[in-house]
């Protein structure tokens, strides 16, 4: 299995996050992960480029927000 690549970036408008199949399963799981009922509002990760995303991309948090 390939290892999970996810680049994100974007403009003051419009946000892309690019990955390849294992990089979207990856997010996939964080995201479900931060769904989980035992999880409160609040809860976030923190994904920075060069560590858990390529080279060159922008920061993303991926944050539950159950006031939404």
């Amino acid at each position: 299995m390939d290892e999970p690549r996810i680049k994100v970036y974007g403009s003051a408008t419009e946000i892309t996050i690019g990955a390849n199949a294992a990089g979207l399963r990856d997010l996939a799981e964080r995201l479900n992960g931060l769904a989980e009922s035992e999880l409160r509002d609040g809860y976030h990760e923190h994904l920075e480029g060069g560590i858990n995303l390529e080279d060159g991309s922008i920061s993303l948090i991926l944050e539950r927000d159950d006031k939404l």
